[in-house]
């Protein structure tokens, strides 16, 4: 089951993570929030070391380092 967040204006949010290839063909992983799941994406827990926060002004939640 995906992990999901509410924020404070009730808007649920689902965490998701992939690896993407940058310019220098360096493979990275980036984590993100969606409204609706998508497949192969969704991820089922924060992962470690790790923290969800929101931005005050749109609520639109992120991760950050703990």
């Amino acid at each position: 089951m995906p992990y999901t967040h509410t924020n404070k204006k009730g808007q649920t949010y689902i965490l998701h993570g992939k690896e993407v290839t940058l310019q220098n063909n360096r493979k990275q992983r980036i984590h993100f929030f969606a409204r609706e799941a998508k497949p192969g994406e969704a991820l089922d827990a924060v992962p470690e070391g790790y923290r969800i926060e929101e931005n005050e002004r749109t609520g639109l939640p992120y991760l950050k380092k703990a």
